[in-house]
């Protein structure tokens, strides 16, 4: 078995993680590389959520019966338990969502709704980057249709890439704010942060970091970022799927509007008029996702216990390997950075003149699950001139043999293809 430093004990690691026993085809062992869409779930998270269904399930906050208590107790005890994961100041200024699109979705609708200073509207400017995902675009796209404010973005470098050549002319003083990927889900780049939170603190904008690529893989600590929010999902950090976090600065979640209106997000209702609850709970309307925020606080627990600057290491050593293993592939070419150096853990790749389709469908024949299509990020696969690509992706449970297995797929992949 290969050895490289710095790596967890997989083989323990794997033993919390069930779905990874599973044979699919005829007795094939499962070899889960879609880590980026969504990762596997250890049994203390499933044991979270059925103990909840079991012994708690009831509605939170103003039941006074002792299910009701208890329920209230676990999900408020995640937001602890999240706020402490990114060191936030205050446990109020964690809001839960349904995931990381809706995080996003509600900073946009916020800024459009807002009164000044926080208003975006026809004399503004937008600021993403070609890398972002959809879910960093078109939120963005619609409030700027809406408001009638410019939207700007910064271009891809050759080699994956921010071309922040021209910062200060895409930055400028109409820039209202920034919205852009900590790690990259289609090219795995690390971005400078420091760099375009600098700028954007010098011409006063607001700055949106999507999060959700790299709170499952590294630390993500918010007051370092210096971001005025954060966003990122359950799913893919061993939490239920229905479960995303917002993370806001206290004063701006006290200033900005409300996204949704119902229940629980209200301090008094008339038929003329209604006032709001006090963030967090004036963005979290009507019944909350209770068991998945319980489990997505399991999966803090998991992860925090385990360490994620060792996690971080795990996946850098694994990463490295990949990209060094699949370069020796013929025809094969890394969409994104070649070396792990300010890389995550997700590789995209294309095979020669082999659709990615087709490249996925072989190699899940041979039990290895990549993902293949766009990812979500087209504007990369257009500036890159290729229709997709196929992805593999790495957490803390992945191997050296599973990358081994990558390619040698990959080599049956191009032999079956003549």
């Amino acid at each position: 078995m290969t050895q490289l430093p710095g790596l967890l004990d997989t083989d323990a690691i794997r033993k919390d993680f069930p779905l990874l026993d599973r044979t699919v085809h005829d007795g094939k062992k499962v070899v889960y590389l879609d880590n980026a869409a969504t990762s596997q779930k250890p049994n203390q998270v499933l044991d979270a959520l059925n103990d909840y269904y079991a012994r708690h399930n009831a509605n939170v906050h103003r039941g006074v019966h002792v299910l009701a208590e208890e329920a209230t107790a676990l999900y408020e005890g995640a937001r602890d338990k999240v706020a402490a994961f990114v060191n936030a100041p205050s446990r109020d200024e964690v809001i839960f969502t349904k995931n990381a699109s809706e995080s996003l979705n509600l900073v946009a609708n916020m800024l459009g709704w807002a009164d000044e200073p926080y208003r975006v509207d026809d004399r503004t400017e937008i600021v993403i980057t070609e890398m972002e995902h959809h879910s960093n675009i078109v939120p963005w796209q619609l409030l700027a249709q809406r408001t009638g404010a410019k939207l700007k973005w910064f271009g891809l470098t050759d080699d994956g890439r921010l071309d922040l050549s021209n910062i200060d002319e895409v930055i400028t003083e109409r820039t209202k704010v920034v919205s852009f990927v900590l790690v990259s889900n289609i090219l795995g780049t690390v971005n400078p942060v420091e760099t375009i939170v600098r700028r954007a603190q010098e011409v006063g904008a607001l700055v949106v970091v999507d999060a959700s690529q790299a709170a499952p893989h590294m630390a993500v600590d918010v007051q370092a970022l210096q971001a005025d929010f954060v966003a990122f999902t359950g799913h893919k950090m061993c939490g239920p799927t229905g479960i995303g976090v917002l993370w806001g600065r206290q004063e701006l979640l006290e200033d900005l509007p409300p996204f949704l209106g119902g229940g629980e997000m209200i301090e008094t209702v008339s038929m003329h008029s209604s006032t709001y609850a006090p963030a967090p709970h004036k963005f979290e309307a009507g019944t909350p996702p209770i068991a998945q925020a319980v489990g997505l606080g399991a999966a803090v627990d998991y992860l925090s216990a385990i360490g994620m600057d060792r996690i971080a290491a795990h996946e850098h050593a694994i990463t490295e390997y990949a990209v060094r293993r699949l370069q020796e592939v013929p025809e094969l070419r890394i969409i994104g950075p070649s070396t792990a150096e300010d890389r995550g853990a997700a590789i995209s790749f294309t095979l020669g003149d082999i659709h990615p389709h087709d490249v996925g469908q072989v190699l899940d024949e041979q039990g290895i699950a990549v993902r293949v299509g766009h990812h979500c990020a087209r504007p990369v696969c257009l500036r890159y001139g290729i229709p997709a690509t196929t992805r593999a992706s790495f957490y803390l449970y992945s191997t050296p043999a599973e990358v081994d297995a990558l390619v040698e797929g990959l080599e049956h992949v191009r032999n079956f293809f003549g």
